[in-house]
């Protein structure tokens, strides 16, 4: 969920300590109705702005989410619902590490309980959908940190 700080307080300890709290925005009054509107605007084209019509291709792994297909080059590969989105959001978020509990953040909603290993039971799932077109690689385990989903092996 993108968080904007709305404040009175301007200073600039203030608002580093805003951003780096992981707020999105940091506005200080006062401020206008349509400024803020256009922040509001900026926020949420960072957040939500991946290309989820389009197609993704990361080395020969593409993925078409008008479609809602992935490809191994020319072959289709058959993969869960869970398995897809997590791939999904791998795929608009390479090379970056993930905890379980942010995977679950993205991936499941904010909303839903389950418990954080669920996460590593859909990682071994997508890993094995992934092997017999030897791309299971692609998704990483970083030791003490989650997973990432990279092509350079």
């Amino acid at each position: 969920v993108p968080i904007i700080m709305l404040t009175a307080r301007g200073e600039e300890t203030d608002r580093v300590n805003g951003l780096e709290a992981g707020v999105d925005d940091y506005v200080v009054k006062p401020f206008s109705a349509r400024e803020l509107v256009a922040r509001i605007r900026a926020v949420m084209r960072r957040t939500h702005g991946e290309d989820t019509e389009g197609v993704i291709e990361i080395a020969g792994l593409r993925m078409d989410s008008s479609a809602h297909r992935v490809f191994a080059g020319d072959q289709i590969v058959p993969i869960g619902p869970t398995e897809y989105r997590l791939l999904h959001f791998f795929m608009t978020h390479p090379e970056r590490v993930y905890s379980r509990s942010q995977l679950l953040d993205h991936v499941w909603g904010g909303g839903v309980y389950v418990e954080e290993r669920t996460v590593d039971v859909h990682i071994r799932r997508l890993r094995m959908t992934l092997a017999p077109h030897a791309m299971d690689d692609f998704v990483q385990t970083v030791r003490g940190a989650g997973y990432r989903f990279s092509s350079n092996v």
